[in-house]
């Protein structure tokens, strides 16, 4: 599978908080977050483990009772069943994978 950049088909999620699933398959989704600055994204856990790298801005990530300031290029990975949330410090764009599949994540084009 193959996906040209768009700035269509993002999905609101929270205020600030927006998502698109540009690829995926049988084993991992990948999931593009646009996150506005000043928001939070709530602590929240599900069964999938999810890896990640912030491709620019600035968030704190709060993962059980850790938090990790996250700039430009630096990455992540949580493990299922792990509560987790987010401080949104300046506007941002994070890449995560999913494993497995989320479906609640696949686009209805499916």
């Amino acid at each position: 599978m193959f996906q040209k950049k768009t700035d269509h088909g993002y999905i609101k999620v929270f205020d600030g908080v927006e998502r698109k699933t540009p690829v995926y398959g049988d084993k991992t989704l990948m999931t593009e977050f646009r996150l506005r600055g000043g928001h939070e994204l709530p602590r929240h856990s599900h069964p999938y483990e999810q890896t990640g790298i912030l491709i620019y801005g600035r968030i704190v990530l709060l993962v059980g009772q850790d938090e990790f300031e996250a700039g430009p290029g630096d990455t992540w990975c949580i493990p299922g069943d792990v509560e987790h949330g987010a401080r949104i410090l300046e506007d941002s764009l994070a890449v995560e994978v999913f494993a497995p599949v989320r479906p609640d994540y696949l686009p209805e084009s499916r």
